[in-house]
């Protein structure tokens, strides 16, 4: 499925124009992100290349997410174009945050040109049940240090990418 994400309305981003996702889940324990980004993709601020480590705080720059919520807590999954990941554990809304151990960035593959971008991510170890509660978001940062928050909802006046309305999607193993 392929889904537009929208731009929070008090962080406007010169850089891009359109940001869409589509969500795939080819087993119980894997999700695939593909993330097309649309705009003066120069106007980026894209870190460059790095080893594909966990690293904490990726969301302050250019970061891509996703939300899985199994119904006990839920997940946080960040990855920035450098190749840099992590993956959190929630017990409830923003409590008990702790690395998510089991789940692990799988693939990475992007490519951006003037006008038009491409990140495909995919985790596994995800909880292996039939349906997830999804939300999926970015933070775009510009050339000139400003951000943007772009997710499926946005139910907050403030961007908030873990409100439990922000989980707009439903994702089961057989309609991802």
């Amino acid at each position: 499925m392929r889904v537009a994400l929208k731009q929070h309305p008090d962080t406007p981003c010169k850089a891009l124009s359109s940001l869409e996702v589509t969500v795939e889940r080819p087993c119980l324990d894997e999700i695939v992100l593909t993330y097309f980004l649309g705009g003066n993709i120069s106007r980026l601020a894209l870190p460059t290349a790095a080893p594909r480590d966990r690293v904490d705080e990726l969301w302050k720059h250019t970061c891509f997410e996703a939300f899985v919520d199994p119904g006990d807590g839920y997940l946080e999954l960040n990855v920035a174009p450098s190749g840099k990941w992590a993956s959190y554990e929630f017990v409830a809304y923003r409590e008990g945050m702790s690395p998510a151990e089991r789940v692990v960035l799988n693939t990475l593959e992007y490519a951006f040109g003037d006008e038009h971008g491409e990140l495909r991510v995919s985790f596994v170890g995800l909880p292996p049940i039939d349906a997830w509660r999804l939300g999926v978001a970015a933070v775009i940062e510009d050339i000139d240090g400003r951000k943007s928050y772009w997710a499926l909802a946005h139910p907050a006046d403030k961007p908030d990418f873990h409100h439990h309305d922000a989980f707009a999607l439903t994702v089961s193993a057989d309609n991802a």
